[in-house]
């Protein structure tokens, strides 16, 4: 078998860029070592930059995210009990994100795929990318106890940071950078409705909150906790408590409580590997970095990845150049290492960290004093949290 480009991996990275390439004429085939309903029953991030929206949206999968999505124009940064709010869209001409769950991008994705008959191999055991270092490259895999073999022009490894893809590179030539931050996220997940129109970014003596949503009736609640903690140790009313404890009066008041269906506690790291390109393979989104959480930014980083590498196969194929794919590496990097600077600046902003002393409270205190009352400031981080430009 035969295809222009192989994607391993289907999650929202790999069929956006399927999607994409698709889209301009070029042949693909996804590679995915688990089922379909396991990758849809993943529980992941949920505010989309405003370039990962108009990406979907090129791709023909905007309908309904529009429809069902919630846009947001703020945020609110909460500390000394009050609520203060950063007007995204004011500060950067109008600018928003969208709060849409990436299970549904996923869906919306698949389902898109599916309807062009385009080929993803659900199943796929034992996937792994060879002959990248030559111009003859190829990806073979096991299914139902068969091997297979497929040919390519070029490699996509958008399969996670867990992923045979970045494993693949040979060891001398990647660089991996990374710090783990000492603290954890306690998460839920509850049809309850959420506690403001916005999300609520809170600084608490007791630890950073986090006030989100899927939907108008979904609401997507975080607290800080210590990594050592386990999820069997935090009921529902012991959360939602300590929820309240974290949040200004005016916001706790707010809270709608109910029995969580998901909850689980996830590490803070930040990571990237260097390069992300290794002869004609390419490493896109998780299989690259992993950011916190905290600034949201962890899909729209695969968005972007995504943005570049189909730039560059694009213009390979219709214009016969490799400009493009030449310099994906060096054009995805530099927007990675900008996100990864905003997310540890929010991550050390947000949260109490144990070796903090009198000095450092204090200082954390006076940059978020400093960033509500600055409208340069204040316009910084809404530039950022909307998303650079590609």
């Amino acid at each position: 078998m035969r295809t222009q480009v192989v994607i391993i991996g289907s999650g929202p990275s790999g069929l956006l860029l399927g999607q994409l390439l698709a889209n301009s004429g070029i042949d693909t085939v996804i590679l995915e070592r688990v089922d379909r309903d396991y990758v849809l029953g993943r529980v992941r991030a949920g505010v989309l930059e405003q370039g990962m929206v108009d990406l979907l949206d090129e791709a023909g999968c905007g309908a309904r995210m529009h429809a069902e999505g919630l846009p947001h124009d703020g945020i609110s940064l909460a500390f000394d009990s009050r609520l203060h709010r950063i007007d995204l869209a004011g500060l950067t001409g109008g600018k928003r994100v969208m709060v849409y769950g990436q299970t549904e991008v996923t869906h919306d994705l698949m389902d898109k795929r599916e309807a062009a008959g385009l080929t993803t191999v659900y199943d796929a055991k034992n996937v792994l990318p060879q002959g990248f270092d030559t111009d003859t490259p190829f990806v073979t895999y096991e299914k139902d106890g068969v091997t297979h073999r497929i040919g390519c022009d070029f490699i996509a490894g958008c399969d996670g940071f867990h992923g045979v893809s970045r494993k693949s590179a040979p060891a001398g030539a990647i660089k991996t950078y990374e710090r783990a931050y000492p603290f954890g996220w306690l998460g839920i997940l509850a049809e309850v409705p959420p506690a403001d129109h916005e999300l609520i970014y809170a600084n608490h003596p007791r630890g950073f909150a986090l006030c989100s949503m899927r939907s108008a009736h979904r609401s997507r609640y975080y607290v800080q906790c210590p990594l050592d903690d386990k999820v069997e140790d935090w009921s529902d009313d012991r959360f939602w408590d300590e929820l309240r404890r974290r949040l200004p009066p005016v916001a706790a008041e707010r809270v709608v409580t109910g029995a969580s269906f998901e909850k689980s506690i996830a590490p803070l790291r930040s990571f990237v590997a260097e390069p992300m390109r290794f002869g004609r393979m390419f490493l896109v989104g998780d299989a690259a970095h992993i950011v916190p959480p905290t600034g949201a930014k962890g899909l729209n980083l695969a968005a972007s990845d995504v943005r570049y590498l189909y730039w560059g196969l694009r213009e390979f194929y219709q214009e016969r150049s490799t400009a493009g794919v030449d310099a994906y590496s060096a054009r995805a990097l530099s927007r990675v290492w900008k996100a990864v600077r905003f997310s540890w600046w929010m991550t050390t902003m947000l949260h109490r960290f144990p070796d903090t002393d009198d000095f450092g409270q204090r200082i954390q205190e006076a940059e978020l004093d400093y960033l509500v009352h600055s409208e340069a400031a204040s316009a910084a981080l809404a530039e950022n949290y909307v998303g650079l430009p590609y």
